[in-house]
């Protein structure tokens, strides 16, 4: 009994260790907390237009006439209801910014914002309609959540998309992640968010980027899990030795 005891003892001292491995981005030697980046509450300037940006593009004439349809044409007019359902091709950003589009062949678009892209556009495409009227959206920017949620590719629908949103988008925190250790990595950047009090949701709700990774920390209880892990075990001792009891006593 007392080796069994031991035993278990030294899975229990063992186990905090081995419960840790799956955590990530954790500061060293090499990156301690003076290296952590100040948090900033917005994200300065619009969006700019960068390679393999999947772009989608609809074009509209006479301003945009069709596009608002104050006499509900687009609902009547079988043709328009057939066209609002055809395949929807995305556009895709080269490597030196440019991108081809139908009709009005290359453009270089990079480093646009989203505003001059379509002012851009638009222009181009009046040499073949009478006052067009261009939306361009981004398909792919997304961040990304790791840690005690799973993994997420959260899409950014805006730029005015904050850290709160995409938590709420990726199901939130439960009971194992720690609110007070969330790190978000921009490139070279990194910063701690600390979502456990109301003062330090103010100091970190800061605007995500697209690109960005979103690490929670998971809480690890491994004197829990240990024994979670090594109660099959010591219930099948237990058996063991409660039949031995049993047949010595007969």
């Amino acid at each position: 009994m007392n080796r069994l005891v031991l035993i278990v003892l030294i899975a229990v001292l063992t186990s905090c260790k081995a419960y840790k491995q799956d955590i990530m981005f954790r500061l060293d030697d090499d990156f301690t907390e003076e290296d952590l980046s100040t948090v900033t509450e917005e994200i300065e300037g619009n969006y700019a237009l960068k390679p393999n940006d999947a772009l989608l593009l609809d074009v509209f004439t006479n301003e945009g006439e069709r596009l608002i349809d104050p006499n509900q044409e687009l609902m009547t007019n079988p043709g328009q209801q057939q066209a609002q359902f055809r395949d929807r091709f995305q556009y895709i950003i080269q490597a030196d910014g440019t991108v081809t589009f139908p009709m009005i062949g290359d453009m270089n678009l990079g480093g646009m914002t989203l505003f001059e892209a379509e002012r851009a556009i638009a222009e181009r495409f009046d040499s073949v309609y009478k006052g067009s009227f261009v939306k361009l959206r981004i398909t792919n920017r997304r961040v990304f959540v790791l840690g005690a949620p799973g993994g997420r590719v959260v899409p950014i629908p805006n730029e005015n998309t904050n850290i709160i949103e995409v938590l709420a988008s990726a199901e939130g925190l439960d009971m194992g992640a720690k609110s007070q250790n969330i790190k978000l990595i921009r490139g070279r950047d990194v910063y701690r968010i600390n979502l456990a009090t109301i003062s330090g949701m103010r100091e970190s709700n800061m605007n995500v980027a697209p690109g960005d990774v979103i690490y929670i920390e998971p809480w690890r209880r491994p004197w829990l899990q240990t024994l979670r892990d090594v109660s099959p075990a010591l219930s099948l001792v237990s058996s063991v030795l409660t039949l031995i009891v049993v047949v010595q006593n007969l």
